[in-house]
């Protein structure tokens, strides 16, 4: 699995000019997911995501974690994570799980997160046209994957 993080001061993600989701302060993840990714791959993320210190205390310093500030999240599912640019200009994306895999994966994971962060958690749709439009932080934009967790 592969997360791209943003801290947000507002994110919303549309589907043929309908409202999904939206969120204010909080985090915008973008999840992409591999044929192989796993439940302990899933709870993982879920439990690093929600414990990251990156909102600011009182003196300025990365020390909340979204649980601590009360933030939201807005899930979007995104198999272009998964993008292999090796040859050509043409991205292949054979790294990326199919639907059938990847669609309960992205379910998984989003009730990690909600059982995480004890709240709801807003998500987009799966394999829909999605715009997405958010506010970015900081800027703060993380990238984590489970298969380098010695990295992260």
């Amino acid at each position: 699995m592969r997360i791209v993080i943003q801290r947000v001061t507002q994110a919303a993600v549309e589907i043929e000019g309908t409202v999904k989701g939206q969120i204010g302060l909080g985090l915008l993840l973008l999840a992409g997911f591999t044929a192989d990714d796993t439940e302990e791959d899933l709870k993982w993320m879920a439990g690093k995501v929600a414990g990251l210190r990156i909102f600011s205390d009182t003196e300025d310093k990365m020390n909340l974690s979204i649980k601590d500030v009360n933030g939201e999240v807005l899930v979007i599912s995104q198999f272009t994570l998964y993008a292999s640019t090796k040859k050509g200009n043409r991205p292949s994306y054979i790294y990326a799980a199919p639907p059938a895999v990847a669609v309960p994966l992205y379910e998984r994971f989003v009730e990690l997160m909600e059982q995480a962060l004890g709240k709801p958690v807003q998500t987009g749709e799966f394999g829909a046209d999605m715009k997405v439009s958010l506010r970015n932080d900081g800027p703060v934009t993380i990238v984590m994957d489970t298969k380098q967790k010695d990295l992260f």
